[in-house]
């Protein structure tokens, strides 16, 4: 055996067990890996067929077959008929599905982000370089494009770009005057002069060396052990990708293990896309109030989550 090939196969002996591939459960789930694959194939695209889906992910079609049985007796994915050809059927995830995905999605990620919280902002990107080198290599033809991100502290100038990036964005989606960005200010200018770095903390979500969102923890200083989730904010080029979910999620990891016993937010009724992801994650809206701070009619909403 050359060497290259017995260094390969180190890896992948090494690589398997980082991800759990031979875990009889992935994830602590009742779903092998590939089921789990499954899952996700489903839930990111849009009516698929099964032939797509055995393409993809280069399964046995008896395996892919007996896998799909086995999701509609659990009540995870219904089959509709083509009306293009009558021989094929398009899949998708039930309510059930989806939430189940949801639930494995946030479980991927925290697994992810537990193995990248001891790598500082340069191994992590060299980490991410390496794995998109070899994918290269090999012959994936998806590398370029691939929707890979990492989440890593603030730079010189990012905060900046916080600031602006809402009062730009917000303007023109909404046609909310300067007084929002003029918030935005305070609130990272606050962030900064008072910082806490046990119980405060922003990451920046950085796409191909580009700044493609964030968002802030911060202690309620009008109630002891409240956290606040504060400035989340997904660029337009990057939407679709998940990086609101997974921002959310290390908002409420990082809170929970800094101790605070409730997570809080502020929000508007117009950010539809935000209030659902902020609803899957588990926060609950208890109070509601009319405003028009930034020049348009408003309703406030403030959502809560126990830890």
């Amino acid at each position: 055996m050359s060497a290259p090939v017995a260094a390969v196969r180190r890896f992948n002996r090494f690589y398997t067990r980082i991800v759990g591939a031979l875990d009889e459960g992935h994830l602590d789930s009742p779903f092998s890996l590939t089921e789990v694959r499954v899952l996700f194939e489903l839930a990111n695209r849009e009516d698929p067929t099964a032939a797509e889906i055995v393409a993809e992910l280069g399964l046995d079609p008896g395996y892919l077959s007996r896998t799909l049985q086995r999701f509609r007796r659990k009540r995870l994915v219904t089959r509709r008929r083509s009306e293009r050809d009558g021989r094929e059927s398009h899949l998708a995830l039930t309510t059930t599905g989806r939430a189940a995905f949801r639930q494995l999605d946030r479980q991927a990620n925290a697994r992810v982000a537990a193995l990248l919280a001891d790598l500082d902002d340069d191994a992590q990107r060299r980490l991410v370089a390496s794995m998109q080198s070899i994918a290269r290599l090999l012959g994936d033809e998806m590398d370029v494009s691939a929707p890979t991100y990492v989440l890593r502290p603030p730079r010189p100038g990012d905060r900046g770009w916080v600031v602006r990036s809402h009062g730009e964005l917000y303007a023109r989606e909404y046609g909310w005057d300067q007084r929002f960005e003029g918030l935005v200010a305070r609130i990272v200018a606050d962030f900064v002069a008072g910082f806490d770095p046990a119980r405060e903390r922003c990451w920046i979500a950085d796409r191909h060396d580009e700044n493609v969102g964030s968002v802030f923890v911060t202690g309620d200083p009008t109630r002891p052990g409240v956290a606040k989730l504060r400035l989340l904010l997904v660029h337009p080029s990057a939407r679709g990708l998940g990086i609101g979910r997974r921002l959310v999620d290390e908002c409420t990891r990082f809170a929970r293990d800094a101790g605070y016993h409730t997570i809080s937010l502020w929000t508007n009724s117009v950010l539809t896309v935000a209030r659902e992801l902020y609803a899957d994650a588990g926060y609950v809206k208890i109070r509601e109030e009319v405003h028009d701070s930034f020049g348009a009619p408003l309703t406030a909403e403030t959502w809560e989550m126990r830890l």
